[in-house]
Parts: structure tokens; C-alpha cells; sequence
């Protein structure tokens, strides 16, 4: 009896471990391990939590903008602390500090040059990092978050499969959204409080320096962060490396420089994925690091008068890495019973992707729905010009004096109106100067009101420029068109 039921467990457990042996000689569930290593050079997108003093040693905290990737698993998360100090203070170069001193300001300026050098985890864990020093951006991150989408329909929860399938589709439509939205806030002051600080500070002839709380930082890692290995099954790489779906919207960051004013039409772009691209099902399509190949289709300087500039590119190529296109390439090679090439495998396809959001060094930008982008400019800027206007008007006025008879007697003294010409001509050092006549007043007022009109008006637009790691956000198939006859999706090819 025992004999009989010794022989049917083992039947039964011998069926059971059939399916799964059939499942692994077809290579479908065959795990393969990746290793999660953030390679050097890629930028860690930080802002400071304090404003820092621009002297040497000076302690620095900040907080991480955007979650840190490896392959397709988030290493670092967005908020963690990561901590450095200011290594180095150079001087402004000579034409910015020429423009301080003829704004009244002879502050000897600095560029604080920062390096971080740990992150601080939630659970209090400590990683050490190195990264090359770097200056802050001239953005800030603002202090209220883009407003969230409303979630008024979504009441009751969806049933089903159907009903499934499309919430998913809908929170990642959602947070695509968002993401869009919150690249463009990232150029936009909020704090009016410390933005009137810094520009009483810099209308004094001699004062302190810091750089502004909430400052954006792209610190480069100098050595890569290795975060270990993790398993994965072909069946959950069924995704990886195919075309992805119209609409989709990948965070990248620019490898290539681009300036409207130096840029030529057909220059080569690339660009690099940030983060990992799922599908709707959240299913990986490209991981961290896809590499995103294009090319310039135009570009236009910036005129005079404030016209600016305007450039537009796209991507026509998509190269995995070599350790995704290894995991897409390895169920052909089981298959085909084939001896693997000895070079490293790669792979390669045609795709259709336009700019949909970007963040700019120098100004706000405006990408239309061609993926064309230009700066941006507000036309508030009119009125610093008709202010202008006035404070020079008052500066030169030379009422006369009356007695009450009616005879002149001599001219008034305009105390006020050159106070305030002076301080338009040359901040409060003009203030001062202004008193010693009238006439000094009045010139300091009519060359502060010529300095507004020129760089309000007659002075050219801002010119469209990325540097290089700016972040992007693409736009896969936005017409759902199909891809190039010639090159058939996923197909593998080498690298030109």
C-alpha cells in the first residue's frame, strides 16, 4: 500500500514538473540576470533645499528632482537628501561683470562651483557618490506642485479585464501628462519674496552672495553606482525593444548641444532615455539608457527687436543597449540553436519621435505640436520700459519756483525725481551721485531709461539653446504612421 502511493506522488509531482521543463526548453520562462549599474556621466537632477553661501567649504543640501534609473528599476528615488559643499569660487567672466558695474553693482561676483558627495536614504542609509563639480542652472523648482488632473470621474472603481486595461491606459496617460506640465514650471520663479532679496542686493554697490534656495543642479557622477542584480524572465521582456505605442512619451536627456545660433539643418541629435518606457499593461518596452538617434530639420536665429530664435528636430532611430538588445536576441538564438556572433549584440529600428516638452537654460520655451520649439518671452517686460520712461521724465523736470505773486525765483531742487533717475542709471551709488546736481540726475535717469528701452526692445530675442544632459521629453508616432518599408520593425541591423 505504501509502495502504490510512493509510485502515484511521484507520477503526480513528475506531471506537474513536465510543463514547466517544456516551458524552459522553449525558452519562454528561462530567467536571466541583469545587473543594475548607473554608469558614469549621467547627471543626478537635484535642487537646493537652502540658499548657500558662494564661499569655499560651504555646506550644501539638496533634494533629488527625478527618480534615478537603472535598466528598468528605480535605484534612487525622487526626494532623497543628497549632500556636497561648494569645492571651488571663480569670478564671473569679464562682459557679465562689466554689465554689474554699469548697473551701479561692484560686487566683486562669483560662480559657486558645487560638489556632492552622498545621499541620504529615507531609512537613514548613507550612499557615498562623487560627481564633477558643477554651477547651478538659471531655473528654479517651484514650491507647489502642477496641478493634478481631477479624479471627480473615477468614482467607482473599474471590473473586468476591459475595465482594467483601460484605467491603466488612463493613469499612464495621466502621469505622462503631468510630467509634460512640470517640465516648463521648472524655469519658473516662485518665491517673490527671495526674488525681491536678490534684487535689492543687487541694486547696492557692495553686497553678500548666495546662491537661491530651490536651484537646479545637473551633477554628473563621476564614478557609476553599482546597485547589485535582479532576475528576469523572457516572457516579462516580451515587450523589450519593440516599436513603442503612438503616443507614448519617453524622459530623456540631450547628449547634443544644440544653440539656434549655431546649429545647422541635418546636424545629428541624440538623445538618451532617463527613465524606462512601459506599455499600457506595464510591460517594458525601452529600458534606461535607449539611445534615440535624429537629426535637425530647422533652425533660425534670433533677431533684433526681441524675435526669437527657433529650431526643430527629430528622432529617427532607436538603439538598445547591449544588455537589452542580448535579452531580445536571446530566445532567436535558442530558437535557431545557433552559435551566438562574437561581436556584441545590438539592435536597431526606425521610429517616428518629435519633441513634446522641454527645459532651457536661458528662457522659457514653447514647443508647438510639430515638435518645433522657440523661446518665449513675457510681454510684461513693456512695463519696466513705460516705468523707465517716467522716472527719467521726472529726473529732468525743471519746474520753476514761484512766489506767491507769481515771479520765478529760482528753479526746485527735484530732490526725488534725480533720487530716482540715479538709482534707474546706477542703483543706489546713483542715488547718491544724483544729489550732487540736478543735471547729474537727470543724465543717470535718461541713461537708465536708453539701457531699458534697448534691452526691452531693441535687443535681440533670446536664442533657443539646450546644453548638453537638458531634459526632453519625446513623443513616439504621434500620426501613427507606419515605419519605413525598409526597415522593418525590430529588425536587427549593426550600428552605422
Amino acid at each position: 500500500m505504501k509502495a502504490k502511493f510512493a509510485t502515484g506522488l511521484c507520477l503526480v509531482l513528475l506531471a506537474l514538473a513536465l510543463p514547466k521543463g517544456k516551458a524552459q526548453d522553449a525558452g519562454l520562462g528561462q530567467p536571466e540576470s541583469i545587473s543594475l549599474t548607473v554608469p558614469a556621466g549621467v547627471p543626478l537632477r537635484l535642487y537646493l533645499t537652502k540658499r548657500v553661501s558662494k564661499q569655499l567649504n560651504a555646506p550644501v543640501q539638496a533634494k533629488l528632482l527625478t527618480s534615478l534609473y537603472a535598466f528598468d528599476h528605480e535605484v534612487i528615488p525622487a526626494g532623497t537628501v543628497v549632500l556636497g559643499r561648494v569645492s571651488r569660487v571663480q569670478p564671473v567672466p569679464k562682459w557679465e561683470r562689466i554689465r554689474a558695474v554699469l548697473g551701479g553693482d561692484f560686487t566683486p561676483l562669483l560662480i559657486a562651483q558645487i560638489e556632492f558627495t552622498s545621499a541620504v536614504f529615507s531609512d537613514g542609509s548613507k550612499r557615498e557618490l562623487h560627481t564633477f563639480t558643477t554651477a547651478g542652472l538659471q531655473s528654479l523648482v517651484p514650491r507647489v506642485p502642477p496641478k493634478q488632473r481631477s479624479q471627480s470621474g473615477q468614482a467607482t472603481s473599474p471590473t473586468g479585464v476591459i475595465g482594467t486595461e483601460k484605467q491603466k491606459a488612463k493613469d499612464q496617460i495621466d502621469s505622462q501628462i503631468a510630467r509634460v506640465r512640470s517640465i516648463p514650471d521648472l524655469v519658473r520663479g516662485t518665491d517673490k519674496k527671495e526674488w525681491l532679496y536678490d534684487y535689492a542686493m543687487s541694486r547696492l554697490p557692495y553686497h553678500p552672495q548666495s546662491v537661491r534656495n530651490r536651484t537646479r543642479f545637473d551633477a554628473e557622477l563621476e564614478d557609476p553606482l553599482d546597485f547589485g542584480e535582479e532576475t528576469v524572465t523572457q516572457d516579462s521582456m516580451a515587450l523589450l525593444g519593440s516599436q513603442p505605442a503612438a503616443g507614448s512619451i519617453a524622459h530623456a536627456r540631450l547628449l547634443t548641444p544644440l544653440d539656434s545660433l549655431t546649429s545647422t539643418q541635418g546636424e545629428k541629435v541624440e538623445a538618451i532615455l532617463e527613465q524606462p518606457l512601459f506599455s499600457v499593461d506595464h510591460r517594458l518596452v525601452l529600458p534606461q539608457g535607449t539611445l534615440v538617434q535624429g537629426s535637425v530639420a530647422m533652425v533660425k536665429r534670433a533677431g533684433w527687436f526681441h524675435r526669437p530664435g527657433r529650431l526643430r528636430f527629430s528622432f529617427q532611430s532607436v538603439d538598445l543597449t547591449s544588455q537589452a538588445a542580448a535579452l531580445r536576441l536571446a530566445p532567436q538564438s535558442a530558437s535557431t540553436q545557433q552559435q551566438p556572433s562574437p561581436r556584441e549584440p545590438e539592435l536597431k529600428f526606425r521610429t517616428q519621435a518629435t519633441l513634446n516638452a522641454a527645459e532651457s537654460g536661458n528662457a522659457p520655451l514653447k514647443v508647438d505640436k510639430e515638435g518645433g520649439v522657440q523661446t518665449s518671452e513675457s510681454k510684461t517686460r513693456f512695463i519696466g520700459t513705460a516705468v523707465a520712461l517716467l522716472i527719467a521724465r521726472a529726473a529732468g523736470d525743471n519746474d520753476p519756483e514761484r512766489i506767491r505773486g507769481g515771479a520765478i525765483t529760482g528753479q526746485k531742487s527735484n530732490i526725488g525725481g534725480r533720487t530716482l533717475g540715479g538709482g534707474l542709471g546706477l542703483g543706489l551709488l546713483g542715488s547718491i551721485a544724483a544729489q550732487s546736481s540736478r543735471n547729474v540726475g537727470a543724465a543717470l535717469g535718461y541713461y537708465g531709461l536708453a539701457w531699458t528701452v534697448y534691452s526691452t526692445v531693441v535687443k535681440r530675442g533670446a536664442e533657443v539653446q539646450f546644453d548638453k544632459n537638458a531634459v526632453i521629453d519625446i513623443g513616439f508616432n504621434q500620426r501613427d504612421s507606419a515605419i519605413a518599408p525598409d526597415l522593418p520593425n525590430n529588425q536587427p541591423t549593426g550600428r552605422k
